[in-house]
């Protein structure tokens, strides 16, 4: 089990919505092509193809994706952010949704998520800030994890209890209705993976 951070900023973070009703994230928006199966130096060879990047661009669009494509794996976990909150999700596949490559700021990079616990940004550990404030796009944390409840080691305990963080109080009957909406039509997709982490975060929640 790996934890990752993906950094949005400038004209990215407002994606931010798009990711937590969507259940997914994405690292960058080249024209490059599915990476599904592309190691490191295929993707270096179509960053370079593209003439978008060179010189230090290109490497660390090289570093973001590769880290995307390839060491993330389906149970690992990933951290976003906004200005005020942290969103931790539990990752799924790397696909391509080729839908989205033309569009400026194009999301066609993705893997999904389930998201499973949300806290103040002023509430995270040290390790969770640094994480947060990397220059990459995508990044792994270096340190060690806890066996479980990573959700709970989050949190700096000497300033907030998580479950407290987390309590339904802070966001809105309406946001939570239209979130379990979006839940509930998944567990008819026809994507069993997608069905499966739809059930799961239902359940989380209820608990």
């Amino acid at each position: 089990m790996s934890l990752f951070g993906v950094r949005l900023d400038g004209t990215r973070s407002g994606l931010i919505k798009s990711f937590l009703e969507d259940n997914y994230v994405c690292a960058g928006d080249p024209v490059i092509g599915n990476l599904e199966s592309s190691g490191r130096e295929d993707i270096r060879s179509r960053l370079a193809a593209s003439g978008a990047y060179q010189g230090r661009e290109l490497e660390e669009a090289l570093s973001s994706l590769d880290t995307f494509v390839n060491m993330m794996q389906d149970g690992d976990y990933v951290l976003i952010a906004d200005e005020e909150w942290v969103y931790l999700g539990d990752l799924g596949d790397y696909f391509y949704d080729a839908r989205q490559e033309s569009v400026e700021g194009g999301t066609a990079h993705r893997r999904g998520v389930t998201w499973l616990k949300s806290l103040p940004r002023t509430a995270v550990n040290s390790a969770v800030q640094a994480l947060l404030a990397s220059d990459q796009e995508v990044t792994r944390y270096s340190g060690v994890l806890p066996a479980a409840r990573l959700d709970l080691w989050l949190a700096d305990s000497s300033d907030v209890d998580v479950e407290t963080a987390h309590s339904p109080a802070r966001v809105d009957e309406a946001t939570i209705a239209e979130a379990l909406a979006v839940l509930k039509a998944a567990l008819h997709s026809p994507d069993a993976e997608r069905r499966e982490r739809a059930a799961a975060a239902i359940l989380h929640y209820a608990k």
